[in-house]
């Protein structure tokens, strides 16, 4: 096997302890993410389902290049990570769909031809270019999923989810970027 191949994995710190960010030398995604919060919304999606698998495990979001992990608070890391790493090395590294090609990947819904529709798209250009890089850095991702009268509603995935800052980063960091550039913009809440 070629250096090329070989699969390496990295855990990384995220803003949320009950949160960890897998990095991976492969692309599993394009672009997006797709989300499983729990064991059910797992099921038929082998990648999600084996990491369920492990005690402790709660949520597992797959971004480009991470999976994000998130347990249950009473459990602790240096016992869940040697599985979780052993789990990915192991399906990263054979042929298998690691999860079926009709598998959500969140994205936002594309705009409808309203009036909005200009101020939406300068939304989710600062989104795309600015903010969802941001929060993919600390394993987590933002879905824009409408505006309306002055109000921006997105939806927190990944160690944003449950994170104890994420309103601060939903109010001070998402909702103040887009009130400068955007001035229609009155409020950003979360769904």
């Amino acid at each position: 096997m070629t250096t090329n191949n070989i699969v390496q994995i990295s855990a990384e710190i995220t803003p949320n302890p009950n949160t960890l960010k897998f990095n991976v030398n492969k692309t599993l995604i394009q672009s997006g993410s797709i989300n499983f919060p729990d064991k059910a919304k797992a099921k038929g999606a082998l990648l999600p389902e084996r990491l369920f698998q492990i005690e402790n495990v709660l949520g597992v979001m797959i971004g480009n290049s991470f999976v994000t992990i998130t347990k249950n608070p009473d459990s602790e890391w240096p016992s869940l990570v040697p599985a979780v790493t052993e789990t990915l090395k192991s399906l990263l590294s054979s042929d298998q769909v690691l999860f079926p090609q009709q598998a959500t990947v969140d994205e936002a819904p594309k705009a409808d031809q309203t009036e909005n529709s200009e101020i939406e798209r300068k939304i989710r250009e600062v989104l795309d270019s600015e903010i969802r890089p941001a929060v993919a850095m600390d394993g987590g991702d933002i879905t824009f999923y409408g505006y309306e009268d002055g109000v921006v509603t997105l939806h927190l995935q990944g160690s944003c989810s449950s994170c104890p800052s994420s309103i601060m980063t939903l109010k001070m960091g998402v909702e103040n970027r887009l009130k400068s550039l955007i001035p229609e913009v009155r409020e950003v809440v979360q769904v």
